[in-house]
Order: structure tokens, then sequence, then C-alpha cells
């Protein structure tokens, strides 16, 4: 993995986008996420592309969601459905490589600067306010995952 930029803490706007939520094991989550970029980019050929992570169970289901930023509100449209990224303070990071390793990096930076993500921790899940990665190199130009710039971002606690 190579860091880019950060980890550190930063302020965020809202941001409004159309995605679709899903729920599926971790093992073939991101064989699901790419099924979804092709489905949603298939509808919105622009906007940031991200994979959000709403509740987090490494044993069992994980709850989440593939979304392309826009400018304002979405009507829903099939499994399309509008969303917000919220406002707030946030961990984040950029880096090029392995993405459970930044995340690892970016919640040991968390806690070990005495911030507290905005998370509901549960044996069945942690859900998280927002946790996501936004996919900086545009996933339709660059086929090879090993080479996106990727922003992993986790809410902090107000």
């Amino acid at each position: 993995m190579e860091i880019y930029e950060g980890p550190s803490e930063v302020v965020r706007p809202e941001r409004h986008y159309a995605g679709i939520r899903v729920v599926t094991p971790f093992r073939g989550m991101f064989a699901v996420r790419d099924e979804l970029m092709k489905e949603l980019h298939a509808r919105l050929p622009s906007g940031l592309t991200f994979f959000r992570l709403h509740v987090v169970n490494m044993d069992g289901p994980m709850d989440i969601e593939v979304g392309v930023v826009t400018d304002e509100p979405v009507s829903p449209d099939g499994r399309i459905r509008p969303g917000v990224l919220p406002a707030g303070r946030y961990g984040a990071m950029t880096f090029v490589g392995h993405g459970r390793r930044a995340n690892g990096t970016l919640i040991d930076w968390i806690r070990g600067n005495g911030l507290a993500m905005d998370v509901v921790e549960n044996p069945a899940g942690d859900r998280f306010a927002c946790r996501y990665e936004a996919y900086l190199t545009d996933p339709r130009t660059e086929r090879m995952k090993t080479r996106w710039q990727v922003e992993v971002a986790i809410k902090l606690a107000d």
C-alpha cells in the first residue's frame, strides 16, 4: 500500500448521490461491488464513484452501497436511490494498493489520536454514520484496481 495523503482529520460538506444498496456476505463482497458499479455506471455515466460500508460484519452480512456523487438530489429509479454523504469531520487518507490495509491504518490513526468514530458497535455488525472508499481514479477508465487512487474516510463523532 502506498499512501498519497494523510491520514488526517478533514471537514467534508454534505454531498448528494445516487446509489444501489444491498446486503451481502463479506466473502465475495468486492465482486458484488464491481457488479453494482457496472449497473450504476450504465445509468449515471459521470460523477465520483464510491463504495460505502453502512454495516461492517466480516463474519456475517455486510450492508454496502455503491454510489455516484451528484450535483443535486436524484429521484428514485428502480434500484437506484437518492442518498447523502453527511457533512462533518472525517478521518481520511488517500492510497493506492490494498484497501483492507488502508482501512486498518486509518482506524489505527483515528484511535491513536484520541478521536472517536461515529459508529454504533454491535456483535451483529458495526453501524457507521458514514464510512466509504471514494475512487479518485475513475474505474471506468482504469481497469487495474491496484492502480486506483482511493480516498478512505470515516465520519468522526461530534
